[in-house]
């Protein structure tokens, strides 16, 4: 398996469009390696290049300390699993994951050993004589992940595998994969996603693109869900999105305490300096985070709007104020007749976030 390093790569369409800024990444061996982003942040493009797919516009790829910039993608050692399963229909199971081996002019023995080895760990030996046409989606997938498997690559890439199947199939699926992972401890995975259960579930550690900006923070999953660096990551990781509310910072020192425009007052134990009294911020509480309060001990105070009412969990949305966002609580469990009273709620301190011009005060 292989490490890569990305050192200031950056991709340019018609010289104008800046689609990929100044990469600087490095996956370790045996990582399992997740891309997020929103639509057009150029995840799909990065795990391309990589492929060598698509050129480089400047900077440089290594994979196990060579450099690949220039290399064709036959010769990379990488296997692509694509959107699309992209099966020869009129091909078994067997001939699909096969196909490349014969063209690599493997001997019979090798192939049938690494297609029972692939077959096993995918759970797929009783489908091997059947057509792709004869199997669901999940295991066409399954397929699909085998015949990169048999190829025994330096670097497994998927390019959002789950898109096409259904709820029920994708949590199949992902299961299926992080089983995959665990039996192959030393494989180096990159997988782009833009679901953020899959990033959450799957990665060792996430990569948050911007658009037209780069990387906007890389971490573990908890790392992002409970330190982002920014609010761009704040609000992408997680649903629904954090919720952020405009305030001022009243007090330091071990603690900030900030006076939420309005209302409450927050404190977190983000670290400051007593020149940042007065400060303009925004402080950031995720949706679960909220419990409610009927004491002065608030940090928000609103009333509740539309009410959605989950089981599990009860999901209050706020009147809004003109040109700002609602404000979002999510309560554990069932809570009837709160729609269009008002609400008050509070958070702990460890789960109040603080972010000027924003970035996190935790990073300054």
């Amino acid at each position: 398996m292989a490490d890569i390093k990305l050192t200031d790569v950056n991709k340019k369409y018609g010289g104008t469009v800046h689609v990929l800024k100044d990469i600087n990444l490095e996956i370790k061996k045996g990582e399992l390696i997740v891309f997020v982003g929103p639509s057009g942040c150029g995840k799909s493009t990065l795990l391309r290049m990589i492929a060598g797919l698509e050129t480089i516009t400047s900077g440089t790829l290594h994979i196990d300390n060579e450099q690949v910039n220039d290399v064709p993608p036959a010769q990379r050692g990488i296997a692509m699993v694509f959107q699309s399963y992209a099966l020869y229909p009129h091909m078994t199971v067997r001939d699909n994951m096969s196909f490349a081996l014969k063209l690599a002019k493997k001997s019979p023995q090798e192939i049938n050993e690494s297609i029972d080895r692939a077959a096993q760990i995918l759970q797929l030996e009783p489908y091997l004589d059947r057509l792709p046409k004869a199997l669901s989606g999940g295991q066409r997938q399954r397929v699909a992940i085998g015949r990169s498997i048999v190829r025994d690559p330096k670097v497994y890439l998927f390019d959002e595998p789950l898109s096409n199947l259904d709820a029920a199939l994708r949590v199949a699926t992902r299961i299926e994969i992080a089983q995959l992972k665990e039996q192959m401890p030393n494989s180096t995975m990159i997988y782009v996603t833009h679901d953020q259960v899959e990033a959450m579930t799957l990665a060792d550690r996430i990569v948050v693109l911007t658009v037209g900006e780069g990387i906007g923070q890389v971490g573990s999953p908890l790392q992002l869900y409970e330190r982002p660096e920014n609010e761009f990551v704040a609000q992408f990781i997680g649903s629904p999105a954090m919720n952020l509310l405009p305030g001022r910072i009243i007090a330091t020192g071990e603690q900030t305490t900030v006076r939420i425009a309005g209302g409450g007052v927050a404190v977190s134990d983000a670290p400051s300096k007593s020149s940042d009294e007065n400060l303009q911020v925004n402080v950031g509480v995720r949706p679960e985070d909220f419990t409610e309060t009927s004491g002065e001990d608030y940090i928000f105070e609103g009333e509740v709007d539309i009410v959605e009412a989950l089981g599990e969990v009860t999901q209050l949305y706020f009147k809004a104020q003109k040109g700002s966002e609602p404000i979002i609580g999510k309560l554990t469990g069932i809570h009837s007749g709160l729609r269009g009273k008002t609400v008050r709620l509070t958070a702990t301190t460890n789960k109040v976030q603080v972010f000027h011009q924003g970035k996190s005060l935790y990073y300054r």
